[in-house]
């Protein structure tokens, strides 16, 4: 199978030197795409190197911000550490900063570089969504605590990166290296009959101060050109992380902001053909299990939220920079509205729901119109189809939700007591497909793979590295 893309290193470690002119170390990329070519690798996780040893944690990330962490790993034996934060915005922001002005700890320069993409754990999004952060907030302590008596207390739930004691206040604060020590910390304290009468919470992230970049001369957000063109949003060069103008749900673009939509999980599509069907749009999505789809086929566009925002982001640089399209029309692609992951569905996620639900043991009186008309009180459907040679079927919503009502709803019907119903895998998860040569990757898309307009960039490019894994070239649907 053809596959433009070279394989990403899989080690965790990337070699900073790669990230000194912005591109990959194995291709030179002509003048011509200098003001194009994103200057960052995808992901959330940045590499700190150059770390003397006797130079505690707590002092390098005192150097840190633009975002809340996710964890933080301890590499000593190589002199580094891999600071992985919530989002790839974050992530972006704090690597631009780190790449344009030198970070000196104790006279030693740092070095910074892109470790291996990696999605947020399910449990983490679970629980960032009800707050919890790597800080740990203690209230109502006595005047006979110190950091000592916490530390020794404490480190048993796992690394500490600092503490922080308010005598006046009789608070503290306790910052672990990753989210999951810190909700082991809270969720055994909070039973323990020694912190009774203390108040334990989480706190905000101390690396979540945000940067302010410097706007050049002349330059506002309200002329920022399209990204995949040249051209920058307040003299900041464009990366897979800066945001394209936002749309409604009106389709109209609306100023974006540099650190933009955080967790931004929506996809704006546009130019869809009027005979589209959202079963259409759904067949060329990949990349990761969908929240919601919305279409307006009226205003002919619609909104496809991903349940994870690295997810979004990969399909984003996919119909971007490579391509998606449907009815032979290449889809227009922008962000949507930043809104978070409703605790509802976080939950349902953890718990293996998705939007598919599975029909079981099915006999001939099942049948697509039948689920169709039993299934559509729960919530839309995006499509159906019966598999009579394995006895199942699958009811596609368009939103998660809907699943999970008709799960539960669905067992008061008794024409489905003796059926296994569960839920299936949603399609739009599934990787992208691959061409069997370049020849069909040309005919199909009407792009030449070397060379043509639209921002797709030359075999062994920066991008090429960045789409690996998420996209084996254009999405069609006919």
């Amino acid at each position: 199978m053809y596959n433009p893309y070279p394989t990403l290193d899989s080690s965790l470690l990337v070699s900073p030197q790669q990230y000194q002119s912005g591109y990959d170390h194995h291709c030179q990329v002509g003048d011509r795409l200098s003001s194009t070519l994103p200057q960052s690798q995808p992901g959330r996780t940045i590499y700190v190197g150059n770390i003397p040893p006797d130079i505690p944690v707590e002092e390098v990330l005192s150097h840190v911000r633009g975002g809340p962490l996710e964890s933080v790993k301890l590499l000593p034996e190589k002199s580094c550490i891999f600071v992985s934060f919530l989002d790839g915005n974050s992530a972006n922001s704090f690597y631009y900063e780190a790449s344009t002005k030198k970070i000196t700890v104790r006279g030693h320069d740092l070095k910074f570089g892109w470790g291996k993409p990696s999605p947020v754990p399910n449990n983490i999004l679970v629980a960032v969504q009800s707050g919890a952060t790597r800080n740990v907030y203690l209230g109502s302590l006595g005047g006979s605590i110190t950091e000592e008596y916490i530390r020794e207390e404490l480190s048993v739930y796992g690394p500490i990166d600092s503490i922080r004691i308010i005598k006046d206040k009789n608070i503290g604060f306790v910052h672990f290296l990753s989210i999951a020590n810190a909700i082991r910390c809270v969720a055994a304290l909070q039973s323990d009959s020694k912190w009774a009468g203390k108040r334990v919470n989480y706190g905000k992230d101390r690396c979540s101060q945000p940067i302010k970049f410097p706007r050049s001369n002349g330059v506002s957000t309200r002329n920022m050109t399209h990204p995949g063109y040249s051209g920058s949003l307040s003299g900041i060069p464009y990366t897979p992380y800066s945001n394209p103008p936002l749309h409604d749900y009106d389709g109209h673009a609306q100023p974006p902001s540099f650190i933009g939509a955080v967790y931004n999980r929506t996809i704006y599509l546009g130019n869809i053909h009027p005979e589209t069907t959202c079963e259409d749009i759904c067949n060329v999505i990949r990349g990761g299990i969908l929240h919601q789809i919305r279409f307006l086929a009226e205003k002919h566009i619609a909104f496809v939220s991903f349940i994870d925002s690295v997810a979004a982001i990969y399909f984003y640089n996919l119909a971007s920079f490579v391509g998606v399209m449907v009815k032979n029309r290449r889809l227009k692609v922008g962000w949507g509205k930043s809104t978070p992951l409703p605790p509802a569905v976080a939950v349902a996620v953890q718990s293996g729901a998705t939007r598919n639900v599975y029909i079981g043991n099915i006999d001939d009186s099942v049948t697509e119109g039948r689920l169709k008309q039993d299934f559509s009180v729960f919530g839309e459907i995006e499509l159906v189809n019966t598999l009579k040679d394995k006895n199942c079927a699958f009811v596609n919503f368009t939103n998660i939700l809907s699943a999970v009502k008709a799960i539960d709803g669905i067992r008061s019907n008794s024409h489905y007591a003796n059926f296994r119903i569960n839920y299936g895998k949603d399609r739009c998860g599934n990787p992208a497909r691959a061409f069997r040569n370049v020849k069909e990757w040309e005919n199909t898309t009407g792009l030449s793979s070397f060379n043509h307009g639209e921002g797709f960039l030359e075999c062994g490019s920066l991008y090429d590295q960045m789409l690996q894994g998420h996209t084996r070239g254009i999405y069609q649907s006919h």
